[in-house]
């Protein structure tokens, strides 16, 4: 895998072939290869050229690509390399040369640009690398035998992603302690903002608590409860009693919640929305909205107005609030719905495509399935944030439908390693399904 910042070049460096898929993901990897040379088939811009007009994610991405190389040709020769980098450099380059005949096939743009990465293998005089995040692509460029990797600025291992929680083994009477005093001191401070504690007994595993860690006080402390629960919504389990504190927390501004189908992280995110927003009065209105797959397609290709076009991507989100308001089957029958919420101006849903360019102040904003962002457009979602608004991410690694990230370069998981040791923000990884006994075994098996 190849990584921005990459070190250890030689004095003659290497030569880094760039697909197109790998500036759409990201335009600064232009300059991402320290002092080695990069190249960019011609017709990878003739690809870019192609997004350019889209008013999405990769047409913004397009068009950053296309100013990063104007601006290169006016500073050097592209055809011959305009340094970058100190030693390194970018330039544009063209081939001739022919592919074997299995090659020939109708993907010409992608057999153009393995044509160049073959001809720099053999004319380069360089160690060469194609990089790009097709896999087919890489497969086939390694067949010809030419080095490939993926690319990625920041790729972290999903099994390895900070889960909020730390086990500790503790003797019983200290357990019995906390239970008393409704707090324990920590004998390691060395944690981070926010994290939860689970506490075992050594000699009793049945004998557990659950808390958080204060790090300004350095103590263990009770979590928040509430009988009533979040609109009679309760946590069923620690990881879900763990999240249902931090969105009863108004001190955190940022909350992400990872995990599987059925682990609770939408519902307990609505309920506690609804609760802040009507009951405590907190925040003015529950904004929720998730991306519209896939990713950067506009809600004009369906038909109707806005609402309509809306229905199919939000309904898992109409079917939790519903869910939260306790509707039966003959309220339904009666035409209640979420819109009563919406109509009272307590609820607002939006496809992401609309959160760009406003300033969101003293509203509780959840964005669902959050995996399917870049880490840019997670980067505009939070920074769209006002005064006294709560943000919480919610999704799942495994589960990705843009095919430009995955599960471990996605905004999700890029926000949880950026902020897990930022006080006003704080994380939770879900474990254990509670949708229903079929769903975990689905999830689990399948």
């Amino acid at each position: 895998m190849v990584a921005v910042g990459e070190s250890g070049a030689s004095k003659q460096g290497k030569l880094f072939v760039l697909d197109t898929n790998v500036l759409l993901h990201d335009p600064q990897a232009l300059f991402g290869f320290d002092d080695h040379e990069v190249v960019i088939p011609i017709y990878v811009i003739e690809e870019i050229d192609r997004f350019k007009k889209e008013l999405s994610e990769l047409g913004r991405n397009a068009r950053a690509v296309a100013r990063h190389l104007d601006n290169l040709r006016l500073e050097g020769n592209l055809t011959t390399g305009v340094p970058v980098n100190g030693t390194g450099s970018v330039r544009v380059a063209i081939t001739s040369i022919d592919l074997p005949p299995e090659y020939r096939t109708e993907r010409s743009a992608d057999n153009r640009i393995l044509a160049v990465a073959l001809d720099c293998v053999q004319h380069g005089g360089k160690a060469v690398t194609f990089v790009s995040k097709d896999v087919n692509l890489r497969i086939r460029a390694a067949a010809l035998g030419v080095t490939t990797e993926d690319f990625d600025s920041e790729r972290t291992d999903i099994s390895e992603l900070y889960s909020g929680i730390a086990e500790i083994e503790l003797p019983g009477d200290k357990i019995d302690s906390f239970y008393q005093n409704g707090k324990l001191s920590l004998d390691d401070p060395y944690y981070l903002p926010n994290q939860f504690a689970f506490m075992k007994d050594a000699a009793n595993p049945a004998h557990t608590a659950l808390g958080k860690i204060n790090l300004d006080q350095e103590i263990i402390e009770p979590l928040i409860q509430s009988k009533e629960g979040m609109w009679g919504i309760r946590p069923r389990n620690r990881e879900q009693s763990f999240a249902f504190d931090m969105l009863m927390n108004d001190n955190l501004k940022l909350v992400t919640l990872v995990g599987k189908a059925g682990t609770g992280k939408t519902l307990l995110a609505i309920a506690a929305g609804l609760h802040k927003v009507t009951d405590e009065n907190v925040y003015q209105r529950l904004l929720i909205s998730r991306p519209i797959f896939p990713l950067g397609r506009d809600i004009g290709f369906l038909p109707g107005d806005v609402e309509e076009k809306l229905t199919p991507w939000m309904q898992p989100i109409f079917d939790n609030v519903e869910f939260v308001m306790g509707l039966s089957r003959s309220e339904r029958k009666r035409g209640r719905s979420y819109q009563e919420l919406m109509d009272l101006g307590v609820l607002e849903i939006e496809p992401l495509t609309y959160i760009r360019g406003r300033s969101i102040p003293n509203q509780f904003l959840i964005v669902d399935e959050a995996q399917n962002l870049t880490p840019h457009e997670v980067k505009t979602i939070i920074s769209r944030a006002g005064d006294n608004t709560k943000i919480v991410l919610t999704g799942d690694p495994y589960q990705i439908d843009n095919p430009y990230v995955d599960s471990t370069n996605n905004g999700l998981v890029h926000a949880v390693n950026r902020f897990k040791t930022e006080r006003i923000a704080g994380h939770v990884s879900l474990l254990k399904g509670e949708r229903s006994e079929l769903a975990e075994l689905a999830a689990n098996l399948l």
